[in-house]
Order: structure tokens, then C-alpha cells, then sequence
């Protein structure tokens, strides 16, 4: 029975897709102005963060919405509950204890075990009225770190967006578009670099630098990791919102949901129907009171079906799934960009980086090893290489190195007014080429020889 089952749910989901496929294939022509008209919906998504926080705050509340509306429409279209009532109730009356066992809950009992008397305490079953709201509010969950993250980044005086809009594929096809978006993207990105670099100079400058060394004050923009380290927290907020929704819905339910997927998984091996459980029965009872003239009350046990139930199965069975997906992502996207603490990472992804464009030997023919990092941790600094490998996440890699290495030479043709540690001389008077002079663009430029 259980193989007869699974088999046919495996056949309808063929048949569906195999429907599909025929549709789209069939119907080519006719979809065709249905895609025009999703390209600009498509190219208006942001794109200022990675694969794996898009898979929380967009797919995963995408499919929760799509859920919730699923849910809503089954509750207010179809018949969410069925009860089986005596043959003297009146269709009035059939409509009311429908209504009656709907909203004040019903209850589960094994077929095999006896029905308890109405005053007894029973387990009731509170959550299937709530799931559209409930599955609502888990889509705000996933938004709500996208939101903070757009919000303090924004604050921090660089707009990733907008670069990134300079150096998308449409925006580059052409080579002499792509040359004008990648030098206006190096100087804008040079412009936030440099503004929000210390100025060396002073007691007060001097004593700032004490002072945020002793009191641990280590985050900031002056600081030159204030969007990563964000970057890190918007990446703690995903993480607990995804483990923290699994006991979210434990709670919800009021059954042992973070073990829901496992025991799935133990009776498909056993070959157990794994629709027995009791989390979402269908067939239920409720106990209702009528009163009547004379102060008469009659009491009846109703069994109750709950086709609405059916639904709420498939859709927290694959939500247990999708969850453990989608926390395992994030986790792991987590890890991958703690990397970014290592100089030596940020050093082999600006080195990599810059070797796309046949320039890296370079580096090491002309002694720039030093050079290079202080590039990374002097000018760069941490927010200057997140940036560009959150640009490079999104981007082709040919335009990404193209921006590095404008970065670079511009780096070099400073590099003589800069002392060894990396800070900017002091500027000598009427000296055109001091750093209180206009940086000039060298974006185009090879780099001096012998550097």
C-alpha cells in the first residue's frame, strides 16, 4: 500500500512536469512577450550581496509567500474541514459545527485507542487556523537582515548597486562602454577609499589611534572594515534566522518539528507510511455543546476530516528540507568570507586577480611583493577588497580585473609620495605632484617602469 501510494504521487509530479514541458516548448512564440515583459522586473532585483544571502531573503521568501497564498486560498475558497455529523442535524446545523470544530480546535486520537470523555484534558490541534499568517511572517523573518544590510551599507557612503549596474553584461558588451564603466567605477571606488582613510597628521589624529586601539574600538569606516565586518553580521543574522525558524515552527506546531525530516527519512527506509505521525492529521475529533430551551445542553464528539491538513504535510515536509538547505548555505557562505581576516587571502585574490589581465608576472619581476601588500592592507584595506570580491561574485571576472588593476597602477603612480609604512608624505608647498594635488587618472596608463 505504501509503494502504491509513493509510486502514484511520483507518477502525477511526472505527468505535471512533463505538462509543462510541452506547454513551454509548444508555446515558445506566445511566451516570448510574457519574458520581455519579466527581463526588467528581473534586471531591477538588486544584486549587492551573494548567492547565498539571496537564497534566504528572495527564493526562500518567495516560496513562502507561494505557500502562504496556496494555504489561504485552500482555507477561504475550499472547505478546510469536513465533519461527520449525526443524520437529525440540519444542513444549518452541519454548517455550524463546521464552523464550531474549525475554530475551536480539534484533536487527534489513534483509531485503535478509545475516545476520552468530552471534560477530560486532550492535546489540541491550534495551528492550522494560523499557517498563512505564520508562513508570512517567516518571509518578513528572511527580509528583515536584506533590509538591514541595504540600510547600514548604504549609510557607509559607498552604493555597491550602482557599481554594480556600471559593469553588468548589458553595460559592457560594448569594449569602449566597458573601458568608460570601468575607469568611472575605479575612480569612484578610489574616491571612497580615500575618503575614508585617517589623516596622519597631528596630536589629535595620533591620539584617536591610542585611544581606538586600548578601548578595542576596531569597527568603523576610518577604520576600513565597517561594510565587511557588517557584511559578517547581516551573515549572523541569516544563520539564526534560519536555525532559529526551525524552532520556530517547533514551537508553532507543538510537535517535534526539528526531527520532523529525519523520522521521514527512518520510515521510508523501514518502509513506514510516514503520513501517520499525528503532526498533520486528517481526520480528527471535536466536541461541541449545544444548548438548547430549557437549559438542556447536549454534548457530541464529532470526527472531523481536514483536507486542509494534506497540503500543510507536503508543505512543512519540504520546508524542514529547505531550511536545513538553506541553513548549511549560509553557514558555509559564513566561512567562506571569514577568509577575508587573512592578509594572505586578500593578497592571493588581489594578486589572482590582477594576473587575469597577463600583468602579474610583473609583481614579481619588479620586486612589488612589498608594494602589494601594502596595496591590500594599506589602501585596499578590508572594506576595499571586500568590495571587489563582492563585485567579482556578480561580474565577470575579465571586467573585475580590469578595475583591480586600474586600482593598482593608480596605486603605483603614488607609490613615490608614500613613506614606507604605507602614509602619505607631508605635502611640500607649490609641489604639483604632492598628494594635496588633484589625483590624476592613471587608469589608462602602464605603470612607471622599474616600480
Amino acid at each position: 500500500m505504501i509503494f502504491n501510494t509513493n509510486f502514484s504521487e511520483i507518477l502525477i509530479f511526472q505527468l505535471i512536469i512533463y505538462s509543462l514541458r510541452n506547454f513551454m516548448f509548444n508555446n515558445s512564440n506566445k511566451m516570448a512577450p510574457f519574458t520581455e515583459y519579466l527581463r526588467p522586473i528581473l534586471k531591477s532585483l538588486r544584486s549587492d550581496d551573494d548567492s547565498f544571502d539571496r537564497l534566504n531573503h528572495r527564493y526562500s521568501a518567495a516560496v513562502l509567500l507561494v505557500f502562504a497564498l496556496l494555504t489561504t486560498m485552500k482555507q477561504y475558497v475550499g472547505e478546510p474541514i469536513l465533519c461527520w455529523v449525526p443524520g437529525r442535524f440540519t444542513g444549518a446545523m452541519e454548517d455550524y459545527t463546521n464552523a464550531m470544530c474549525w475554530i475551536s480546535n480539534t484533536y487527534w486520537v489513534p483509531f485503535e485507542t478509545r475516545i476520552p470523555n468530552p471534560d477530560d484534558p486532550k492535546p489540541h490541534i491550534a495551528y492550522y487556523q494560523w499557517v498563512p499568517i505564520v508562513l508570512l511572517l517567516q518571509a518578513l523573518l528572511f527580509k528583515l537582515p536584506c533590509v538591514a544590510w541595504r540600510l547600514l551599507s548604504y549609510n557607509s557612503g559607498i552604493d555597491i548597486q550602482a557599481m554594480f549596474k556600471k559593469l553588468e553584461r548589458d553595460e559592457i558588451i560594448e569594449h569602449k562602454k566597458m573601458k568608460s564603466n570601468v575607469k568611472e567605477v575605479t575612480r569612484y571606488l578610489a574616491r571612497y577609499l580615500d575618503a575614508t582613510r585617517d589623516q596622519p597628521h597631528g596630536c589629535c589624529a595620533w591620539a584617536r589611534r591610542i585611544m581606538s586601539s586600548y578601548l578595542c574600538v576596531c569597527v568603523g569606516k576610518r577604520r576600513g572594515n565597517y561594510l565587511y565586518m557588517l557584511f559578517l553580521w547581516i551573515k549572523i543574522l541569516y544563520m539564526v534566522n534560519g536555525l532559529g525558524q526551525m524552532f520556530l515552527l517547533n514551537a508553532f506546531l507543538g510537535t517535534q518539528f526539528t526531527m520532523y525530516g529525519y523520522q521521514i527519512i527512518e520510515d521510508l527506509i523501514n518502509w513506514r507510511d510516514w503520513t501517520e505521525t499525528g503532526r498533520f492529521p486528517r481526520t480528527t475529533l471535536c466536541d461541541i455543546k449545544i444548548r438548547e430551551l430549557g437549559g438542556n445542553i447536549h454534548r457530541h464528539t464529532i470526527q472531523c476530516g481536514l483536507p486542509i491538513n494534506f497540503f500543510n504535510e507536503r508543505i512543512y515536509m519540504f520546508l524542514w528540507f529547505w531550511l536545513v538547505f538553506v541553513s548549511a548555505g549560509t553557514i558555509f557562505g559564513f566561512f567562506t568570507w571569514m577568509s577575508l581576516f587573512s592578509v594572505n587571502e586578500r593578497k592571493v585574490f588581489v594578486k589572482k586577480t590582477i594576473s587575469m589581465t597577463g600583468k602579474g608576472d610583473s609583481i614579481e619581476q619588479n620586486r612589488d611583493t612589498k608594494r602589494l601588500k601594502n596595496f591590500v592592507t594599506k589602501y585596499l584595506r578590508m572594506d576595499g577588497v571586500f568590495v571587489l570580491k563582492l563585485l567579482a561574485k556578480n561580474t565577470s571576472d575579465v571586467v573585475i580585473s580590469r578595475v583591480v588593476y586600474s586600482l593598482w597602477k593608480r596605486y603605483l603612480k603614488r607609490h613615490k609620495e608614500l613613506q614606507p609604512d604605507g602614509l602619505p608624505l607631508t605635502p611640500k608647498a607649490n609641489d604639483a605632484s604632492s598628494p594635496s594635488a588633484p589625483p590624476t587618472d592613471a587608469d589608462d596608463s602602464e605603470p612607471p617602469k622599474g616600480l
